[in-house]
């Protein structure tokens, strides 16, 4: 079993940045895949955003184009970040890695 902390999330207005962070208790270079999700409110976790051992990433057609997921593997992390942010990305957000979840981070954009 892995713990994951998640951090970065806050309050922005429409058009503005995050970047969040996903630090794994151990070593996350052997994963096969990582991954980012969210959930907003009233609404089923839905995924973001995966990144594969070799760097190959893909993404949901809705923050393609803004959002970048990346790893670090000498830090333990991944990073998602999240350009043009949009009130519709307001959600809790969640990483995923081995089957594990982080606690999740808000991320609350005004219009």
């Amino acid at each position: 079993q892995v713990q994951l902390v998640e951090s970065g999330g806050g309050s922005v207005q429409a058009g503005g940045s995050l970047r969040l962070s996903c630090v794994a208790s151990r070593s996350i270079s052997s994963f096969s895949s990582m991954d980012w999700y969210r959930q907003a409110p009233g609404k089923q976790r839905e995924w973001v955003a995966t990144i594969f051992l070799l760097g190959t990433t893909n993404y949901h057609g809705s923050v393609k184009g803004r959002f970048t997921i990346s790893k670090d593997n000498a830090k333990n992390t991944v990073y998602l970040q999240m350009n043009s942010l949009q009130p519709q990305d307001t959600a809790v957000y969640y990483c995923r890695m081995s089957n594990s979840w982080g606690q999740g981070t808000q991320v609350t954009v005004s219009s």
